[in-house]
C-alpha cells in the first residue's frame, strides 16, 4: 500500500450521483417515447380502438419521465448551492478574472487532449474539467428550454395549475407548431451530448485510470499523490 501512486478523494456526493443516474434513465425514456410521438408508426390491428391504447401509454411514459426529469434537475440546481465545491455553481461559472482565465486555459488543454490528441500529459483536475463544465452549462440551458416548452405543450391537456404557468411560451415562439419543432429539435442535442459524454468518460477512464466512470457509483476518484 505504501507504494500506491494514487489517493482516494470523495468528489461526487449522493445527490449528484442520484441526479446523474435518474437523468440517464429519464433521458432514455424521453428520447425513445419522444421520437415515437413525433413520428408515430402505423399499426394495423383488429378489434375496437379502445383496446389498443399503446400510443396513450407512450404519451403517459413521456409525461411521467418528464416530471421526474424536471424534479431531479431542480434538485441539482439546489445542490449547486448546498453541495461541496465540485458540485457548486462556481465550478461551472467562475466569476473572478483569474478563475475565468484558468478555466479557458484548462479548456484549451483538455480540447487538445480529447479532440486533437496533441498533448499527452493529462490535465490535473478533481471534479469537472473546464471543457466538461462548459458542456454542462450548455446542457443545463437545453434542459431548461425543453422543460418549459414541454410544459407549454402539456398545458392545454392538463387541469393542473403548474403547466399553465408556461402558456406564455407558445405565443412567444410563434405558435404550437413552432414549440413542437424546437422541443423536438432539442432531443437531438441530448442525443449528441450523450454520445460525446459516453465517449469522453470511457476515454478518460482508459487514459487516466482515475475512476472517471466508477466515481459516479462510489463518489470517489483517484488522484496523484502529491
Amino acid at each position: 500500500m505504501a507504494t500506491m501512486a494514487f489517493r482516494r478523494v470523495y468528489v461526487w456526493e449522493w445527490p449528484v450521483r442520484f441526479y446523474h443516474w435518474v437523468t440517464v434513465a429519464c433521458v432514455a425514456v424521453l428520447i425513445g417515447t419522444g421520437l415515437v410521438i413525433g413520428t408515430p408508426p402505423a399499426f394495423l390491428a383488429g378489434g375496437d380502438a379502445s383496446s389498443h391504447y399503446w400510443f396513450g401509454t407512450v404519451r403517459f411514459l413521456h409525461f411521467a419521465a418528464a416530471f421526474v426529469f424536471i424534479f431531479v434537475f431542480v434538485l441539482r440546481l439546489y445542490w449547486m448551492f448546498a453541495g461541496n465545491a465540485h458540485a457548486s455553481w462556481r465550478a461551472f461559472l467562475p466569476l473572478t478574472p483569474s478563475g475565468i482565465r484558468r478555466q479557458v486555459r484548462e479548456a484549451l488543454q483538455v480540447l487538445r487532449i480529447d479532440v486533437f490528441q496533441i498533448q499527452t500529459h493529462p490535465v490535473d483536475y478533481v471534479g469537472h474539467n473546464a471543457l466538461a463544465a462548459w458542456s454542462y452549462v450548455a446542457i443545463f440551458a437545453v434542459t431548461i428550454f425543453v422543460s418549459i416548452t414541454g410544459l407549454a405543450l402539456y398545458a392545454p391537456m392538463s387541469g393542473w395549475w403548474f403547466p399553465h404557468l408556461f402558456t406564455w411560451v407558445t405565443p412567444l415562439l410563434g405558435g404550437d407548431a413552432n414549440v413542437r419543432f424546437w422541443h423536438h429539435l432539442m432531443t437531438w442535442a441530448f442525443v449528441l451530448f450523450t454520445i460525446i459524454h459516453v465517449y469522453l468518460a470511457v476515454f478518460h477512464e482508459t487514459v487516466e485510470a482515475k475512476g472517471e466512470i466508477s466515481s459516479m457509483v462510489s463518489g470517489t476518484r483517484f488522484l496523484d499523490r502529491t
